[in-house]
This record gives C-alpha cells, structure tokens and sequence, in this order.
C-alpha cells in the first residue's frame, strides 16, 4: 500500500498552482473541440439525432474509464495519472477533424472522451487531497480554471472559425497541450500527494452501516453532479447551433455562447469559496440550481441572441459551484473512489444528454429540448435540499 507524506506548506502552494494549470488545460482543450461542432456536423453529414448519438461517445467514454481510473489513482497516485491522461487528451482532440461520417465521429469521440474522463477523476482526486491538507473550501477555485480554460478555448475558436479548418485548430490544441503538459508535469511529478485528512473516515475499517451510509451519500452528491453536468453538457454541445440555427447567429456569434457561459461559470466558481464559506453547502447547491433553472428558460425560450446570451450567463453562475461541492464531498467521504462514483454519475449526465436533447429537438424543437436543462437543475436543488440534514 501507498504511504503518502506530509507536504510542506510552500509545496502545497505550488502543488495548487500545477492542478490549477491542468484544470484550465482540460477546459481550453474541451472548449476548442466544442466550437467547432457545427463544422464537424457539416463535415459528416449528420443529423441533429445522428450528432446526439454520435456525442454520445464523450460521455460513454468518461463513464466507462471513470471507475478504473479511481484503482489507478490509488495504485499509481493521482500526480502520474493526471500527466498520463492530459498526454492523451491532448493527442485524442485531434481526431475529429479526420472523420467523415457519424459513425467514425462517435469511434473517435469514445477515444478523446476516455482521456477526458480519466483527467477528470485524476485531478480531482489530486484536488480533493489539497483541500483536506488545507482545510479550506478552494475546490471551485479549480473549477473556476477549468472554466476559464474553457472561456478562453471558446474565444480562440470564435476567432479561428473563420480563418483555420477544424483540422488545424485542433491540431494546434493538440500542440498547446503536449507543451503544457510536459512543462506543468514535470513539477506535478516531483510534488507528492498530502496525507489525507485524519478526521475523514476510512472505508476500510468502517463498520458496514456506516459504509453503506457513506456510499447512498456519495450517490447523493453524484446525482447532484449528473443535473449539474447533463446542463454543461448541453450548452457546450448545443448553444453553439441553438444561437446559429435558431437565433440566425453568425458562426463568430455563435461560438461566443459557450465564451459567455464559461466566463460566468469562472466568476461564480472564483468566488464560490467566499460563497461557500458564508452560505454553506446546502444553500449554494439550492440557491446555485434554482438560479441555473430560471436562466436557463431564458436562454432556451428566448427571443433575440443577446437575451439568450444573458441567459446562458445567469445558467452558468448558477451551476458554477454545484459539481466542484458534489465532488468533493463524495471524495471527502470516500477518496478516489468516491469522486470517480460521482464522476461517473455526473458525466452519466452528459451521457444522457446529447442524444436526449437531439432525439427531442427532432420530436419538438431545439429550444424545447433545452427546457430540460432547467427541469434538472430544480432537481439538483431539491435533492440538496431534501437531503440536507443527512448531508450535513
């Protein structure tokens, strides 16, 4: 078995500055890819159902890794896996552009969406270690990098559009990311992980009641996680071509959705610590998910694009803080294990909800269909709220 050692605090510093350099790399990685859906669905011919089906394979791939990449974590430690998988995120990005059909483009989507699941479990294993060492609520400090990442990603696609083929973008991501990575690894690598908190509980010796409470809670929190990420994923996967097909957006304008949705969830997320450490985690999880619910509608129903960007703003501050509190809490309660279970049932989201939303923009109408992300994010608060006194 491992043993993992006390971490000086200067090392716990740069420790937070390296996890936060790849939380902002996997969203710019992400958001670059999510930009140019509309020219891959050109691309291949898709329908709206046949993408859906076809974007499937993101989450398929992050669910089916996401368990196996929580006993790598404990066997390997999160600071080599994180290196491992951001290699491979960045080099799977690169394969959409190749294809030419549906069919290929959810083959290759399962590749890059397993190198974006084991990242995710990886890092915030790391990140969770962090906070327990530093006993403060910073994990949406991460989150707000990882939005930022996607803030940027999403901008520079906007500009690109018009200028570079899918190809070549992504083939620079590709580039940025191996850069990145080799840079960021190498100090990761040489930082090892704080020792877990003393006042968490063990699985391993805890009494089978009190397991069997410990894993409904880490559901709990992940089916929080799943409302909160069927949302993200829709507005990456979807606004772009809701604003542009829609809305009559330009391909510029409407790349730009996504910007405004990340940079409102990297306001929200910078200051969800303060937030979090005022409110606590009941009433940002309820207040988080009615907020995203009402800006949703608006940015769904709307009838202009800027009152439909506002919207996507208002969504993206109020989901900010619900998946980085769901997470960790589940790996407070039960180390890697726990953040790959609420993982998997977040990401599980995003496996419902690109061929969801596809099959019901066919049956009704895109802006319909997006009616469901706010139908979720109520959920997430009434879960939040229903279970607070077991939560807490």
């Amino acid at each position: 078995m491992r043993t993992r050692i006390t971490v000086p605090d200067n090392s716990l510093t740069r420790l937070r500055i390296v996890l936060t350099v790849f939380f902002a790399l996997d969203g710019f990685v992400f958001a670059g890819w999510v930009v140019r859906i509309p020219a891959i669905k050109e691309q291949t011919g898709a329908s709206a159902s046949a993408l859906g089906l076809a974007l499937l394979g993101v989450s398929a791939g992050a669910v089916i890794t996401m368990m196996l990449t929580g006993r790598l974590c404990r066997r390997y430690g999160t600071h080599r896996v994180t290196v491992v998988c951001a290699v491979l995120l960045s080099l799977s990005v690169a394969l959409p552009p190749l294809t030419h059909s549906a069919v290929a483009l959810g083959a290759v989507l399962l590749i890059f969406g397993a190198a974006y699941g084991s990242i995710n479990v990886a890092f915030n294993s790391a990140a969770v270690d962090l906070v327990g060492a530093l006993r403060r609520p910073i994990m949406p400090s991460f989150h707000a990098a990882f939005s930022l990442g996607g803030m940027l990603g999403a901008g520079l696609g906007g500009l690109v559009a018009g200028a570079l083929s899918p190809t070549r973008h992504l083939f620079g991501l590709t580039a940025i990311g191996l850069l990145v990575t080799a840079a960021a690894g190498r100090t990761l690598l040489r930082i090892p992980a704080p020792a877990p908190r003393q006042d968490v509980p063990q699985q391993t010796s805890a009494p089978r009641r009190q397991g069997s409470r410990t894993r409904g809670l880490v559901i709990t929190f992940g089916l929080i996680a799943l409302c909160t990420a069927y949302g993200e994923g829709a507005l990456a996967d979807w606004s772009a071509l809701h604003l542009e097909h829609d809305l009559d957006a330009t391909p510029g304008v409407a790349a730009v959705g996504y910007s405004c949705f990340a940079l409102a969830m990297t306001i929200g997320r910078l200051t969800g610590t303060r937030l979090l450490e005022r409110l606590g985690r009941t009433r940002t999880l309820v207040g988080g998910g009615t907020t995203a619910a009402l800006g949703m509608l608006l940015g769904a129903l709307a009838p202009s694009v800027w009152a439909a960007l506002l919207g996507f703003m208002i969504t993206g501050l109020g989901l900010a803080n619900l998946f980085p509190v769901a997470v960790e809490r589940a790996g407070r309660l039960a180390g890697p294990d726990g953040v790959a279970i609420a993982s998997t049932l977040g990401y599980g989201g995003m496996l419902l909800g690109p061929p969801a939303i596809g099959f019901m923009a066919d049956w009704f109408s895109l802006p319909v269909a997006l009616t469901s992300v706010a139908a979720l994010a109520a959920t997430a608060a009434v879960i939040a709220l229903l279970t607070r006194r077991v939560a807490g």
